[in-house]
């Protein structure tokens, strides 16, 4: 049976719901993953299962299943230092007086707050970030010590575990989107980022091949290493295109510029090979769904979002359930 198809709807934010939800059963697929920002899912509302109820209406008025929420902006701002970028990501409620700590604390709250909406949804799993104490110290100059990364580690755990354990609870899990910027965004780092939670059950991937892609991380072996932890996947494209000049570290040049030595690209469109991805989601039975983040400056936004479902629809394939040459001698 082929996996459902989903559109991520993190970068549809400026639509209605019913735009939103419209044109997402027009191009073809068979539900969203709504982001918990723009007018498609309010946490506070949804602490109070009517609002819930409500919300299934609409998607069921347009045809449409769910089977995740995503708290990307404001799990990012549990674990990040705190500055006036994340002004532009979080509810006033979160930002509040801007106060590092503070901000921390109230997104916290409403990570909390979220695994609870996730479970009056009747919902599984929640994907989102974590931020990093850590990642303005990749480069390690000024050195960074052992212990500076460790704290970094520890700190991750301390604040992450309260959401965690209501995770356990109530019988979610919390699928973190590896990805720059994240206490996990590669493999060994991925590895570190679940020994510090002491392997929780209920911490686990929200698998996205397009972050590793332009690290020069082959997917696929995320997936053969991480594979009891993949709790939901996405669909996003990359490519490389580093020619002597452009720099992998993208110059401080934004998305959508040639000159960047790598960018986003609709699905099937950059360097990933989704055959293999495929291939490695059969291994570990992955069932759940393949949800389209779609994400290329350079194409028209409702052209890729329809290309990609018919895309995607053509990639999945089932595991054969039997050995080709095993006929041989019938």
């Amino acid at each position: 049976m082929a996996r459902p198809v989903t559109l991520f709807l993190g970068q549809w934010a400026d639509l209605s719901t019913d735009d939103a939800f419209r044109k997402a059963k027009d191009f073809g697929y068979d539900g969203v993953e709504l982001p918990c920002w723009g007018e498609f899912f309010d946490v506070e509302q949804a602490q109070d299962k009517a609002y819930c109820d409500d919300r299934w209406g609409k998607l069921k008025q347009y045809g449409l299943n769910c089977w995740a929420l995503s708290a990307h902006l404001v799990g990012q701002a549990v674990c990040d230092p705190i500055d006036e970028r994340h002004k532009s990501i979080l509810p006033e409620r979160i930002w509040g007086d801007g106060e590092a700590e503070g901000v921390r604390q109230r997104a916290t709250a409403e990570m909390i707050a979220t695994v609870r909406a996730a479970a009056n949804m009747g919902l599984s799993v929640v994907n989102g970030f974590t931020g990093s104490p850590i990642w303005h110290k990749l480069y390690f100059f000024p050195p960074t010590s052992d212990a500076d990364v460790d704290a970094g580690y520890a700190e991750f755990a301390e604040r992450f575990m309260p959401i965690l354990d209501e995770c356990k609870r109530l019988g979610v899990k919390f699928a973190l989107e590896v990805h720059p910027t994240e206490i996990a965004y590669d493999i060994y780092s991925t590895e570190r980022a679940l020994k510090a939670v002491d392997y929780h059950e209920c911490f686990g991937f929200n698998f996205d091949p397009s972050h590793l892609r332009w690290q020069l991380i082959d997917p696929a072996k995320f997936i053969e290493r991480f594979g009891d932890r993949i709790f939901h996947v996405h669909i996003k494209d990359a490519i490389v295109t580093l020619d002597g000049v452009s720099s992998i570290l993208a110059s401080h040049i934004n998305f959508g510029d040639y000159r960047r030595g790598w960018d986003f690209r609709s699905p099937g469109r950059g360097d990933i090979d989704f055959e293999a991805i495929i291939r490695g989601l059969n291994r570990i039975n992955y069932q759940g769904p393949l949800s389209v983040e779609w994400e290329d400056s350079g194409m028209d936004r409702d052209h890729g979002a329809r290309e990609a479902c018919e895309f995607v629809r053509d990639l999945d394939f089932a595991p054969s359930n039997i050995a080709f040459d095993g006929q041989f001698d019938r």
